[in-house]
């Protein structure tokens, strides 16, 4: 094989690339800042309706206030002024207007003598509070749900025959996970998902212009004239739009890792979540995306050059594109790491298994290995059968 003819057309997938601007910015400058801005914007968002919520001073009534429970209720937020009202049915319809500071809160009467008398053995049911509120109000919604605490304990309080998990020092813990363990559970199971996708739209972005494109225009048959072999055709247009996917995928990942921050920090700026990877796991991390790379931009070239146009090549690879994702969300809903090794050879889900594994700090080099060589041993398989394809007239010039 000539490695001049494959690096020849390698050149010229990167010289109509970088060469279009447009498609520069939409594909690897676009996703990661848009990716940096709507995430930076949601933690904004969030710790704003936090505050406003924490801030806002809301009127209680309370009907029929029990002593017992009189105390509790005072001292349960700073940020509730507590009246001894009655309300009524119009007073419940008014709390539908959510800018409405107002939560309604009605005891049985005699609650406290009821709550003493009361038997579960008997089958009748329990004295009952009624809280009315408005949970589309952020403040509203606090003040439900600090009022169902205090209750909860009130409740809890009346026959505290035994405890559960009490810490009798600062030091004791029951859980035994480590914050490391804790936090690496929860990245295992989202970011797999958001790297395949994030590597998926950029070779969407590229790959069937590309071949169909080249079809569509007819510049195509201008290659396959050329003296050179149809397996370094194939293999330096899977190489090139494997390089340029790549590059979208760390745009984005770029774009995640910057507005991190911003989503998980406190008001004050500051961060105090563990996140503690070795190099070991960093370099395996890049060799997995680089195969899953490969194998991605070689079944999409496969299906656009069996595409007529652009359009058909997109109608043919969104199945596909579905299936993958389904596979990114399935780390969600599983356990432990897997133990056999013959999933590994599943292409793009031995992917998403090896970097959960990696986020979960269980990484094992022999899977990795099991997944680089699959990977590689499939892009192969496509080059030969993208070669096949480019010797086939019927396909090529098909319209």
């Amino acid at each position: 094989m000539n490695r001049n003819n494959t690096w020849t057309i390698i050149r010229k997938e990167f010289a109509r690339f970088f060469g279009d601007r447009q498609l520069l910015f939409t594909t690897v400058i676009m996703p990661g800042l848009l990716i940096y801005l709507i995430y930076s914007l949601m933690g904004v968002g969030i710790r704003n309706m936090e505050s406003q919520g924490e801030q806002d001073l809301v009127m209680l009534k309370v009907e029929n206030m029990p002593p017992s429970m009189q105390p509790l209720l005072e001292s349960a937020d700073s940020s509730i002024a507590l009246l001894h009202e009655s309300f009524g049915q119009a007073d419940i319809d008014a709390l539908q207007d959510k800018d409405i500071n107002v939560v309604l809160m009605r005891f049985p009467a005699q609650f406290d003598s009821l709550v003493a008398s009361y038997q579960p053995s008997t089958g009748l049911p329990a004295p009952n509070v009624e809280i009315y509120y408005n949970s589309a109000n952020n403040a509203s919604n606090r003040v439900y749900m600090t009022l169902e605490a205090a209750l909860t304990a009130f409740e809890n309080a009346q026959a505290n025959l035994f405890d559960i998990n009490r810490a009798d020092s600062e030091e004791q813990t029951f859980n035994q996970a480590s914050d490391d363990q804790v936090v690496g559970d929860i990245l295992s199971k989202l970011l797999p998902m958001l790297i395949i996708m994030m590597l998926f739209s950029g070779t969407m972005a590229i790959a069937p212009s590309s071949i169909a494109g080249e079809k569509e225009r007819g510049t195509i048959a201008t290659l396959l004239v050329t003296p050179m072999k149809r397996s370094e055709l194939a293999l330096g247009k899977i190489v090139s739009l494997s390089s340029i996917a790549l590059l979208s995928g760390i745009s984005s990942f770029i774009g995640i890792a910057l507005s991190l921050p911003k989503m998980i920090s406190a008001e004050d700026g500051s961060i105090d979540i563990p996140f503690n990877y070795t190099t070991n796991d960093y370099i395996a991390l890049l060799l997995v995306i680089l195969a899953s790379v490969l194998v991605m931009a070689s079944a999409v070239s496969l299906l656009s050059a069996l595409a007529k146009d652009v359009k058909n090549a997109g109608t043919m690879v969104t199945p596909f594109m579905l299936v993958v994702m389904l596979a990114g969300l399935l780390p969600m809903f599983q356990t432990g790491t897997a133990q056999n090794l013959g999933i590994y050879l599943i292409p793009f889900y031995n992917a998403i298994e090896v970097m959960a594994d990696i986020f979960a700090h269980s990484m094992r080099w022999s899977t990795v290995l099991v997944t680089l060589v699959s990977d590689i041993a499939y892009t192969g398989i496509a080059v030969y059968g993208l070669t096949r394809m480019f010797n086939s007239e019927k396909i090529m010039f098909s319209r």
